[in-house]
Parts: C-alpha cells; structure tokens; sequence
C-alpha cells in the first residue's frame, strides 16, 4: 500500500517536472488540452472539465488563465442556458498539444510503463477500472 500511494503522489510530479522542463507547460495544462482535444467539437462545460482533470472549478479556472493568456484555449458561453461557460481549444492549442505529446508519451513510458514490463497490463487495468467504477468520491458522508 505504501508503495502504491508514493507512487500515485510521485509519478504526477515527474511527468510535470519533464513537460516543465522541455516544453514549458504543466502537467496540468497538458491534461486540459488533452481533454479539450478528446471532444468532437474540443469544447467542454468549465465544471465538467474540473472534474476530469481532478482539480477545484478555482484551480482549473487559474490554469484556463494562463491557457487563455497563451491563446490555447478560449472561454465561451455556454449556448444551451447561457449561464456557464466552456473551455474551447484553439487551433494553436491543438498544435501546442501535439508538439507536447511526444514529450509526455516518452516520460510515460519512462517512468511508468517500463517499470510495468513484466506485469500483464490488461489485468492491471481491469483491476484499477474495477476500483474506480465501484469506489465513489467523494465518499459518503455517515450521518453522527
């Protein structure tokens, strides 16, 4: 268990420190662009993409900040009720998601996948899905 959570709580750092370093952008920002580039009209509602890329409608609004000011994404009302916005990939932040790529594939594969050669993966995966389908976050609050 030990190892399990040092790993969850290393492996965000070291992919961050590697984008960071070579391409200038955080982890996090990666994630917002991955996501946004995932949609077919690579546009999501603000709250929605919060919980995607697992930070607070704060925390993301600051990292749409700075994608904005960078001219990668941009913020739009939301047209069906006019009250929320989206986040919207620009075409440059497409480019800039693809020339970020390569980078962030790499560091995977250095820091993670290669560590996991020898397990089956497919087992793997369908056992963290079977966690993340059956666990609910955040948990249940008992009632005193």
């Amino acid at each position: 268990m030990r190892a399990l959570v040092r790993a969850i709580h290393l492996i965000p750092r070291v992919l961050d420190a590697g984008l960071l370093e070579s391409q200038g952008m955080s982890l996090k920002e990666y994630t917002v662009l991955m996501h946004l580039s995932e949609r077919p009209d690579r546009s999501v509602r603000m709250n929605e993409l919060a919980d995607l890329v697992w930070l607070t409608v704060s925390g993301l609004t600051r990292v749409i900040d700075r994608l904005v000011g960078r001219g990668l994404v941009e913020r739009v009302r939301d047209e069906t009720d006019g009250r929320g916005q989206r986040a919207v990939l620009t075409p440059a932040g497409f480019t800039r998601l693809e020339k970020a790529y390569p980078t962030h594939l790499a560091d995977v594969r250095k820091h993670i996948m290669d560590h996991l050669a020898a397990l089956d993966l497919m087992d793997l995966t369908d056992a963290l899905s079977h966690i993340a389908a059956t666990e609910t976050w955040p948990p249940a609050r008992r009632k005193v």
